[in-house]
């Protein structure tokens, strides 16, 4: 397995390529803006794009997508159906364009090549936030940052919620990578240690 992420769109939402090595597939995950440098850099990674997923519906996390869709017109798209028909000015409403849509939810797992993608749904930043975790690396969207956690002042946003999602993330078992949203990576034991929202959540 191998992760490639890159910056993209006005407020530098993280990008990442998700690739089985084995298989030379791959999954693009939360491609915000920016299509043409997405594509360029996925020719880069030299896999097939199997899938394209979303770990909540902003449009700082959404906007390449229908443009991807265009040129991986076989990948298939997955978001959570409570962000999918937008909420507010800051959702894109996926759900009416990008033919054939699909759904995930919590428990729900994906297979790509050799690697298994299991979905948690973490709301309180959006409704349809989801965490992704495969293998020893958690994409958590804008759930989980380093140091800090996503606003829920937006529509649709829920500070008890993401507190119960941000508890459920601290109290996994073992360490993992955390690839965020926005800003630098990190690991789930640093962010026990130091990230005071985690600290908050596991408190109760």
């Amino acid at each position: 397995m191998k992760v490639k992420i890159m910056q993209v769109g006005d407020i530098m939402t993280n990008c990442y390529f998700l690739v089985d090595t084995d298989t030379s597939v791959m999954a693009i995950i939360d491609p915000g803006d920016e299509a043409e440098a997405i594509q360029e850099a996925a020719e880069e990674v030299g896999a097939e794009v199997k899938m394209i997923l979303l770990t909540h519906g902003h449009y700082d996390h959404t906007t390449a997508v229908p443009s991807l869709h265009r040129v991986y017109p076989e990948a298939e798209i997955y978001i959570h159906e409570a962000d999918a028909k937008g909420a507010g000015s800051h959702l894109y409403p996926l759900a009416g364009n990008v033919e054939g849509l699909k759904f995930y939810d919590e428990g729900d797992t994906l297979t790509l090549g050799t690697l298994t993608i299991h979905v948690m749904h973490t709301p309180g930043h959006s409704p349809g936030s989801v965490t992704l975790q495969v293998g020893d690396v958690l994409f958590t969207g804008d759930t989980l940052f380093c140091g800090s956690c996503g606003r829920t002042d937006l529509p649709g946003g829920s500070y008890k919620e993401i507190m119960e999602s941000l508890k459920r993330l601290g109290q996994l078992e073992g360490n993992f990578h955390v690839c965020p949203g926005h800003d630098r990576t990190s690991t789930l034991a640093n962010e026990r240690k130091y990230n005071p929202y985690l600290m908050e959540a596991l408190r109760h």
